[in-house]
């Protein structure tokens, strides 16, 4: 835990007050600005997102074998209870009736319902999540809507304007809109604090807009906008030292939610393309290494053999500077643009090697997945991304040899998210897996053979600092 926790705005504490930006009292010609006519047309896109959830309850006391055989309690009789949650989310396509709101807000929910600006309320389902960034999509039935539209009762769904939030600049003007406290829509403002904000350690990838417009529990998943009324944001976090807002407040830019809601829309899922690149930010140090006279860029300092960068033509000790449309100053730069390659992409690489700029093309393969989500595999490793490992010659010892001494590639386990059925199992990124269900696995497709063969009782053999682990999947 940070000494200053970062806070989920779903769950964080009361809210102190804190000083925030304003518009000027009063323009040249006398008139009193105001943001009422832009939050006319930016609150219909806009929703309160209700959650349910059932949770099991337990209580101590029920442990102890005398209090239950004196109150007459069975054993192993499970106790739920009945919990509700508040968030927002913005209304992004009117016609399909999709909305986008943050993963912590709906991801372990039982039922989820939605009420518009105009207070209907509507049931909503949950279309897929991306755990890494932080990203949910929900559905609402448009044409449930149709019949008070038609009799002049209410109006049709409004849908976000989306901005190009890489144009966002330190100071800009921009404004919250959520449902803090369960109190309904509210709006406040601020400015544009800082931008690619990381290393907070809330999602897998980080590139926060930061800002001190008030953002308090229930706000997660609302919008934040420009004075225009473009979405430029999907607020998620605070910084709460105290428990409550400081003016510290973070939102997924618009340009990260609007390829992860197509992905979503399109598959269920993100099926993020792995490039097989480790890479450091470039330093005075590095580039003096290196003898290169500018210090923008991010030096490779790794590729896996047989990955899509390897297949490019990327060397370590290139710098890259470029991927696709996105200019790469630093790692920040470089983890948001790898947050939405997707599979299928093919994308430009700007690279300097031996002091001349290169240009080169990158591509990630439909039809042979470099990584792919564990839920694919199994409910059990959702939360984890999988790849085909391959093991050097050298590496390993007489272990790692499967029958007729070929050496056994296996499984890596690239990332594991904390909390995740996987998690709580025991799997950590880094970790091999060489076997499931006692057949030796290769590569991915054998795993995914070896855990279909007995899918409801499937163990894992795993390799971790070379030792052997057996991990039971529960189903």
């Amino acid at each position: 835990m940070r000494s200053l926790p970062v806070i989920l705005c779903l769950f964080a504490g009361l809210a102190a007050s804190a000083a925030h930006s304003a518009l000027p009292a009063r323009m040249p010609d006398g008139e009193v600005p105001t943001l009422a006519p832009v939050m006319e047309r930016v609150t219909p896109t806009v929703v309160n997102i209700a959650t349910f959830t059932t949770v099991e309850v337990r209580n101590p006391l029920f442990d102890d074998p005398f209090f239950r055989r004196f109150f007459d309690s069975p054993l192993n009789q499970p106790r739920y209870r009945r919990t509700r949650s508040a968030g927002s989310g913005v209304i992004v396509d009117a016609g399909g009736g999709y909305i986008v709101t943050n993963d912590h807000v709906v991801s372990r929910a039982d039922e989820i319902s939605v009420t518009l600006a105009d207070g209907r309320t509507l049931d909503a389902e949950l279309v897929g999540t991306d755990a890494q960034v932080d990203l949910a999509v929900l559905r609402i039935d448009p044409s449930a809507l149709e019949r008070d539209q038609a009799d002049g009762l209410a109006d049709a769904l409004a849908e976000a304007e989306f901005a190009d939030s890489a144009g966002l600049r330190v100071g800009d003007f921009v404004v919250a809109v959520g449902n803090p406290f369960g109190l309904g829509q509210t709006v406040t403002s601020g400015i544009v604090s800082a931008i690619g904000r990381s290393g907070l350690g809330i999602e897998g990838y980080e590139d926060f807009i930061q800002t001190d417009a008030s953002i308090n529990p229930g706000n997660s998943g609302g919008a934040l906008v420009d004075l225009k009324g473009r979405l430029v944001g999907i607020n998620t976090a605070i910084l709460a030292p105290t428990g409550g807002n400081v003016g510290i407040g973070f939102a997924i830019p618009a340009n990260m939610v609007r390829e992860i809601l197509d992905e979503l829309i399109e598959h269920g899922e993100v099926r993020r393309g792995h490039l097989g690149l480790t890479v450091q930010g470039m330093n005075v140090e590095l580039a003096r290494a290196f003898d290169i006279d500018r210090r923008d860029g991010v030096i490779v300092t790794a590729v896996e053999p047989d990955s899509p960068a390897a297949a490019a033509g990327i060397r370590v000790g290139d710098v890259l500077v470029g991927l696709g449309e996105r200019a790469v100053r630093t790692e920040v730069d470089y983890r948001a643009r790898a947050a939405v390659v997707m599979v299928g992409d093919r994308l430009d690489v700007t690279l300097r090697r031996d002091g001349r700029e290169r240009r080169l093309e990158l591509v990630i393969p439909r039809d042979a997945w470099e990584q792919i989500p564990g839920l694919r595999v199994h409910p059990a490793l959702s939360g984890t991304v999988l790849q085909t490992a391959h093991v050097e010659d050298g590496e390993g010892d007489e272990a790692d040899r499967g029958e007729g001494g070929v050496r056994s590639a296996g499984v890596r386990i690239l990332e594991v998210t904390e909390g995740s059925h996987a998690w709580r199992v025991g799997l950590r990124a880094g970790d091999r897996v060489v076997a499931a269900n006692g057949e030796q696995a290769r590569n991915l497709s054998d795993l995914v053979a070896g855990i279909k063969r007995s899918p409801r009782r499937s163990t894992l053999r795993i390799r971790r600092n070379g030792a052997f682990y057996d991990v039971r999947l529960p189903r």
